[in-house]
């Protein structure tokens, strides 16, 4: 296993003992039962992490929506975070990046028929959505929730970086941590994401031995799959539109002799670049922090950086969540329209581990409706 440099802040060491202290206590009083978390008599599946930034939720989270949609009415619970909203938000046809947050915005419109809320109380936030009734609600999946200890989910499934394993890392502000990494023991499942696809299998020895977990916990190893690029914006109408599958999409293997601007306002570019490299080398990459607000100013920057690559064969590729927040921005003009492409990522359980995952996944769901349905 390739050894990768974790930066860690030294001299903020007491700022951070001093935040573990309040976690630590928060933590030991959820423990004790002195704050309550509430169970629910539905299966809620939790999706989160130790770290602030991006570990893959998202993708993961729409993994398991693929896996459940055709036989259970799946909803979707988030914070919705960066909303100009507060409060319960139910997903409608009239939503929008503003009202419900970009990656809950980003899973509705590629799966329009699952049912998403956003609400920073997700225990009123479940509450609501058990009322529904149309459609009913057989299992819910929390995204970014596992530091909400209000609710206790029936099965939480822990996600790390490959390249910023929580074992390496320290709680904020010195490191990345939420909380320490005794949190890891309330999940039942940890995945190991963005793991390269030529991975050794000395490396998840070495890796699973790092971790440290007990019996009870199930470990599985994830990469990123990107899928062909696909417009953000339709090549015949003047008004944004979501991406379908009738739009013509782009190999990546057709960008050999392409100039690429890569814009981004997520947590780490890196996996991104590192995939677009092996089909080019003219990359220029304009980076903004996770979840970025894109100004007009922001917006003008993309357009002098793009005018500035050389070849014919040019094009602007993005992700999808950033995706969601340039496809109303008005700032994008007719002219740049074009040239946006998004790049899709799915989530491939590496080790030939998929059908164990995602048996899992289904056993506990099937169990807990059969159990909701006797009692």
């Amino acid at each position: 296993m390739s050894e990768h440099v974790v930066k860690i802040h030294k001299w903020l060491y007491p700022v951070s003992w001093i935040y573990k202290s309040v976690v630590a206590m928060r933590n030991k009083l959820f423990d004790w039962g002195v704050f309550q978390s509430k169970s629910f008599n539905i299966p809620v599946i939790c999706v989160g992490n130790l770290a602030v930034g991006g570990t893959g939720k998202t993708p993961h989270t729409e993994y398991l929506i693929k896996q459940l949609r055709d036989n259970y009415q799946v909803a979707i619970l988030s914070r919705g975070y960066k909303r100009r909203t507060s409060g319960y938000v139910l997903a409608t046809p009239q939503s929008t990046v503003k009202t419900i947050g970009d990656e809950p915005y980003q899973m509705h419109t590629k799966f329009p028929s699952v049912t998403l809320a956003v609400d920073e109380n997700r225990c009123h936030g479940i509450e609501k959505l058990l009322h529904l009734k149309e459609p009913t609600v057989d299992v819910i999946l929390l995204d970014d929730a596992f530091q909400h200890r209000y609710v206790k989910p029936g099965l939480s499934i822990l996600l790390t970086d490959y390249h910023r394993l929580f074992c390496d890392d320290t709680l904020l502000p010195a490191g990345r941590l939420r909380e320490s990494i005794n949190g890891k023991n309330r999940a039942q499942i940890v995945i190991v994401t963005k793991c390269p696809q030529d991975i050794k299998p000395i490396d998840y020895n070495i890796i699973t031995k790092r971790l440290n977990l007990y019996p009870y916990q199930q470990l599985f190893f994830s990469s990123f799959r990107y899928g062909n690029l696909r417009p953000v914006f339709s090549q015949n109408d003047s008004d944004a539109v979501a991406v379908d599958s009738e739009n013509k999409e782009v190999p990546l293997s057709s960008l050999t002799d392409a100039n690429i601007l890569l814009v981004t306002g997520i947590a780490s570019p890196t996996p991104i670049l590192e995939r677009l490299k092996e089909y080019t080398q003219n990359i220029d990459l304009l980076s903004f922090g996770d979840h970025h607000d894109f100004s007009h100013r922001d917006i003008q920057l993309v357009k002098e950086r793009f005018k500035k690559l050389k070849s014919e064969q040019r094009i602007i590729i993005t992700t999808e969540k950033d995706a969601t927040r340039l496809l109303h921005h008005p700032a994008v003009n007719e002219e740049l329209k074009p040239f946006i492409y998004a790049l899709p990522i799915e989530i491939e359980i590496l080790q030939n581990q998929q059908d164990k995952f995602n048996q899992h996944i289904i056993n506990y769901v099937r169990e807990n409706t059969r159990n909701r349905s006797l009692s």
